[in-house]
């Protein structure tokens, strides 16, 4: 997530963007936390983020076996795969420390149909990808991000269990650390029409919203008719929606329009929102490890990104 320099990283930190806002939702409304079994997010959470998946490179070992770790874990959710099938292989130019690499990655497709508009399809997005290892280090990227695609995969039960009104495209993308190689595939050559995509919600970086205590939803800018359906949510437990980093005045680091994956869909003219935390001290590090991530934040935090997904999606197409 987000090409950015360490020191860059840790200086946001301390310095939010003055157009940034905090939600607006009554102090006092606090959701309790849900009775949900949350044993499945935190296995994913902690198998993806683990020293054998050596960092999850595009185009490594550590990759491939974190690519079938999520297929295993969509075929026993019963997620069948896209109408191009459940992978998307691809090959393409991207960063890397030594300068420019061809980087050859897959792309994981999975569709949930939808019980209203089921020619309309909200694409649901995450990158499985890290950065690897790197002077013997192994970055494990937990929050960076592991979280995004548990909380993608938690999403994904929920809806079998309770199923969407739009179709629904699980997403889980390679090669983001690379320069969004991944999802710039995925809309050059997409599994359905880009016409027939009523939104893309991206999820990157979704565990430590305790670095400030929000979650933040960047795209409402562009996209201002949703605020309204999103900032009614309340807290859960002590992690709350906050809308911003997307306005011509959040500059640099503070402006996330294109820091991960949705960007592509943004360039492509799909509307777009991203779920994700703040900076912190680990990110991009190899001490961005499960053990610094607070489980009852996290499972606070894919709550609150799911309950969004729920109220957009009673909303769209109406």
């Amino acid at each position: 997530m987000r090409a950015l320099s360490t020191s860059l990283a840790v200086a946001a930190l301390f310095a939010l963007a003055a157009c940034e806002t905090s939600p607006k939702t009554d102090s006092t409304a606090v959701l309790a936390p849900s009775a949900q079994d949350y044993s499945q997010l935190m296995a994913d959470l902690n198998t993806l983020a683990a020293d054998d998946m050596q960092g999850r490179d595009t185009g490594s070992e550590g990759g491939a076996k974190a690519r079938q770790y999520i297929v295993e874990r969509l075929d026993a959710l019963g997620v069948g795969p896209s109408s191009m099938g459940r992978l998307q292989p691809w090959s393409a130019q991207g960063r890397s420390p030594d300068g420019p690499k061809t980087f050859n990655g897959t792309n994981i497709l999975g569709l949930i149909p939808g019980t209203r508009v089921s020619d309309k399809y909200i694409v649901v997005t995450a990158h499985y990808d890290h950065v690897g290892t790197r002077d013997g280090h192994v970055y494990n990227g937990a929050d960076d991000n592991a979280s995004g695609v548990a909380t993608m995969l938690e999403l994904a039960k929920r809806l079998k269990e309770n199923p969407p009104e739009h179709s629904v495209l699980i997403v889980a993308l390679d090669g983001e650390e690379r320069g969004l190689l991944g999802a710039k595939e995925f809309v050059e050559a997409p599994p359905v029409p880009l016409s027939s995509i009523s939104l893309n919600i991206n999820f990157d970086m979704t565990a430590r919203a305790n670095v400030d205590g929000y979650i933040w939803v960047t795209g409402t800018y562009q996209h201002p008719y949703f605020r309204p359906l999103l900032e009614p949510i309340p807290a859960n437990g002590s992690i709350r929606l906050a809308f911003g980093k997307d306005s011509p005045d959040d500059k640099g680091s503070d402006n996330w329009v294109f820091a991960s994956d949705h960007g592509m869909f943004h360039r492509a003219g799909l509307p777009f929102l991203y779920f994700g935390v703040n900076f912190h001290e680990d990110y991009h590090k190899p001490s961005d490890d499960v053990d610094r991530i607070d489980p009852a934040v996290f499972q606070s935090s894919t709550e609150l990104a799911i309950e969004s997904f729920r109220r957009i999606d009673a909303w769209l197409d109406k």
